[in-house]
Parts: structure tokens; C-alpha cells; sequence
């Protein structure tokens, strides 16, 4: 059984959602498949607080459900429009090699020309050919960051996509006939987006970021940027996908691309480039449906694509089987033997290595049973020395404190003490009689200098001479004193 028969099978869904992001604006419509033709919904629109890109993907995929439901759109498939300045585009001239050797090639010049890894990026590629300048290939890569934020956010939305693709390539298929020679611009609310078609594929792919600028609440276009980047475009163009450019087409809300096309008509008409709109309803295949609401914004396109199984050449969602496709396509492929003998060596590794983590631990555990009677008494007798150390003190401290206190005083008995008090064997209070302030203060300086002794204060001092003082100190069984 095939993948292809697998994929027969699946049923034909009834609706499905398409979505537009830009920025933070979140546009989007519902198309039903009626009884003889599809029928677009009401459509829709919505100002998101948080950006997918910075934010965290739970709480944009919670702020995206309460505004759909909020819109009454309960729908969970949806094709999305991913936007176009998360795009890398790089054009690649291709030689004459042979056409299996073309995506080595192409892989080659991805990643040389982008500035991310190859499994960092999810790439697509558009060719096209001139009977002047030869065959060129255009790659647009979006950073798989990007994509898996998005695709988060949907999750926690509780939608299922079944498309991440650019809008402008589906408003103006590289592949079909009537875009032949055809310069692209699709109005967004802050950006313009251009596309040229030519020879079958795309040639060139911009989004102009500070065309369109906001004042007081208005729309401004910046005419002279929209047209010398029109200019810059055409000019970086092979010579002979240059002059088949023929005219310029411009999508989008009709609000939007009226003043647009009135601002760039003059400086296009002296280019020899005409300007067209090109409403929704006029685009290609969407004539095909029922009816379309004046409204319809540009997501529409994008759920007709999907509908219709038409995608363009830049598809960025990674390819999702059922469980029972995958399984039969894991079973017809040859890797299956060489992934069970893997699979198997790996699982012999893991159990060898438990094997020999349990032969040491029972020869740790026999040494252990062999000294643990020992271990036992040694620690019954550090026991017993830590309960009975106190009562076996040597050190003679009080007698050391005495000492200590006697070599501070003078031999010519100018000072002598009445009282001597020790408490705890650390704290002493002194009291006595000095025949001067001067005497008293010697006695004090030579304390203070003695080893192990700290905090000397002086308590009292009463006459003038002789006079009486009380003073008392710490004694500290630490390092020498430092005065």
C-alpha cells in the first residue's frame, strides 16, 4: 500500500480557515464547501496585544482563540499567510549540471549565502528561466524558529494548519500564464511586498518595510522610496528578466491600493510599466466562487489555494503524516533493517552497562558488610570521647587568665585590684584602686596588647587620686590579638 493510495483516501473537508499575519494584525475568513461550489464566510479581523514572534506562544495562541471566538469562528483548519519580511531570498545563477545534481548545488549556495545553518531555516525555492540570461533559481528561507513559534501559538489556539505560505505567492501564482512579466505589490497596513514573475518562477521577492508610515492616525506612502527601490529591484535584475517585466499589478484592500497606484502611475508610466489593480475577486481562481463579500480580505486566497490542492513554490510547514501513512512508509523503506540492528545494539549497550554497574555495587557492598563491625565500635567510641570531652579539660584556662592579667599590672603597686570575677571562663570584671588616671590607662594599654584578650572596657572610674575603676574584658581561645 502506498503513500499516494493512503492520501486518496483521506476524506474531503467541508470548510477550512484562511489567515493573514502582519505584525499584530490578524486578518482572516472562513470558505465553505457548498453543493456545487465553495462559499466564503463572514470575514474578519483582529489587533493581537502580543507579538508571535517575542511573546510567549502560549498566551499569543489564548489572545488568537478568545478573538476568533469572539468572531463567532469556530473552525480549526486553517492555511496561513506567513509574512514576507520573515523571509531570506537569495538568487542563485544555476550552471549547466545536470538536473540531479541541481538541489546539491542549490544546498551548497544556501548555505553559503544565508546567514544561519541549513537545520536552522526551512527553505523553498522558485525557478525560472531566460532564453537570454539562462536558468536562475530564487531561495526563501524563514528561520525555523519563527515557524515553530507559530505553529505553538495555533496549537494553544487550538487550530491545526495545514499551510504556511507568503500571500503574495498566492495572490500572483509564479506559475500561471497571466503572471508572465509581472511586477507585484501587495499594500499592507504598514509595508508594500513585491513580487516579479518572470520565465516561470519568481526573480525577485522584497518587502519594503518604511513605504507606508503612519501619521495622526493616516496613511502616508513614501513615494519616493516605493519607486527607487522599484527602480533598485528592476536594476539588480539578469538584463533579460528585466525587459520581459511588462506591467505592475497591485493587491490588496481597495482603500489601500487606490491612493498607492495613483502615487507610483506617473513615475511607472515613464518606466513603460503600466499600473493595474487587481482586486480580490479578480485574482486568479477566485472568480470560481460563489460570491465574494466586497470585505474579502487577501486570506481568502489563501484558504482557495489550500482548498483547490493548488500551493505555490514557497510552502514552509513541515510535511505532517498519520500515524498509519508514516508506518507503511517505514515499512516499504530499506533503512528498516539498519534501524532495528541500531535500535537492538543500542538496547545491549544500555543493558551491558547496567550488567557492570551491578557486579561493582555488590563488590562495593561485600567490602562494606566485611568492615562494618568495625565502622560500628569506632564510631560508639567518637560518641562517648564527644560526651565526655568537656569534663577532661587541661588547658588551666582560669589560671591562664590570671597569669595573663597579673603580668598587665605594675610591680610598684600603683595599682592593685580589690575584686576579680570570671564568668563562663571568657568574661572577666575587674575592680581596684590606682593612685592616678595615668597609672590606670598604662594598665589598660598593656591589657589590651596581651594575647586573647578582646572588648576592654572601662565600667567606672570614681575620685581623682587615689581612684577607684572597674573595667572587664573577653577572653577568646582564638587567634593572637591584634590591637
Amino acid at each position: 500500500m502506498t503513500l499516494d493510495f493512503l492520501q486518496q483516501l483521506k476524506p474531503r473537508r467541508s470548510s477550512l480557515m484562511g489567515l493573514t499575519i502582519e505584525g499584530r494584525r490578524l486578518e482572516g475568513i472562513v470558505l465553505l464547501r457548498g453543493k456545487d461550489s465553495l462559499e466564503p464566510g463572514q470575514p474578519f479581523e483582529a489587533l493581537l496585544s502580543l507579538d508571535p514572534l517575542t511573546n510567549d506562544p502560549e498566551l499569543v495562541g489564548q489572545e488568537i482563540r478568545n478573538r476568533l471566538d469572539e468572531a463567532g469562528i469556530h473552525e480549526s483548519r486553517c492555511a496561513v499567510g506567513v509574512p514576507l519580511n520573515w523571509a531570506l531570498t537569495l538568487p542563485v545563477k544555476l550552471p549547466e549540471i545536470p538536473e540531479e545534481d541541481v538541489a546539491s548545488f542549490l544546498s551548497i549556495q544556501a548555505e553559503r549565502g544565508f546567514p544561519y545553518s541549513p537545520e536552522d531555516l526551512r527553505t523553498a525555492t522558485s525557478r525560472c528561466r531566460s532564453e537570454k540570461d539562462g536558468q536562475y533559481a530564487t531561495l526563501v528561507a524563514i528561520p525555523r524558529d519563527y515557524l515553530a513559534r507559530l505553529e505553538q501559538a495555533f496549537v494553544a489556539a487550538r487550530l491545526k494548519p495545514v499551510s504556511f505560505s507568503l500571500l503574495i505567492a498566492n495572490l500572483q501564482p509564479p506559475s500561471a500564464a497571466e503572471s508572465e512579466g509581472i511586477l507585484a505589490l501587495v499594500v499592507g497596513e504598514n509595508r508594500v511586498d513585491v513580487q516579479i514573475t518572470c520565465g516561470g518562477g519568481v526573480v525577485a521577492l522584497r518587502s519594503l518595510e518604511g513605504a507606508i508610515e503612519m501619521d495622526n492616525g493616516h496613511r502616508q506612502i513614501d513615494t519616493d522610496l516605493l519607486t527607487r527601490e522599484i527602480r533598485l529591484t528592476l536594476g539588480q535584475l539578469p538584463a533579460g528578466f528585466r525587459e520581459a517585466v511588462a506591467r505592475i499589478r497591485v493587491f490588496g484592500r481597495t482603500e489601500w491600493t487606490q491612493p498607492l497606484a495613483d502615487e507610483i502611475a506617473a513615475v511607472a508610466a515613464r518606466m513603460g510599466l503600466p499600473v493595474e489593480l487587481r482586486p480580490i475577486a479578480q485574482v486568479v481562481g477566485v472568480g470560481a466562487l460563489a460570491s465574494i463579500p466586497d470585505s474579502a480580505p487577501p486570506a481568502l486566497v489563501m484558504a482557495l489555494r489550500s482548498f483547490e490542492g493548488n500551493p505555490t513554490d514557497f510552502e514552509f510547514l513541515p510535511p505532517k503524516v498519520s500515524p498509519w501513512m508514516e508506518l507503511a512508509a517505514r515499512f516499504s523503506s530499506r533503512r528498516v533493517f539498519w534501524s532495528s540492528a541500531t535500535a537492538g545494539a543500542t538496547i545491549l549497550l544500555v543493558l551491558l552497562a547496567f550488567f557492570v554497574q551491578y557486579v561493582r555495587l555488590s563488590i562495593l557492598e561485600s567490602r562494606w558488610h566485611a568492615i562494618a563491625p568495625r565502622v560500628t565500635e569506632i564510631d560508639g567510641m567518637q560518641q562517648n570521647i564527644r560526651k565526655f570531652r568537656p569534663w577532661f579539660d587541661n588547658t588551666a584556662r582560669t589560671l591562664t587568665i590570671l597569669k595573663n592579667l597579673t603580668q598587665a599590672f605594675p610591680e610598684d603597686g600603683v595599682v592593685s585590684v580589690k575584686t576579680l570575677e570570671i564568668k563562663d571562663l571568657s568574661d572577666v570584671s575587674c575592680s581596684g584602686v590606682a593612685d592616678d588616671n595615668q597609672a590606670l590607662l598604662k594598665l589598660l594599654d598593656r591589657l589590651r596588647a596581651a594575647n586573647h584578650v578582646e572588648d576592654v572596657k572601662v565600667e567606672s572610674v570614681r575620685g581623682k587620686s587615689p581612684l577607684q575603676f572597674t573595667f572587664n574584658f573577653h577572653w577568646s581561645d582564638g587567634a593572637t590579638h591584634e590591637n
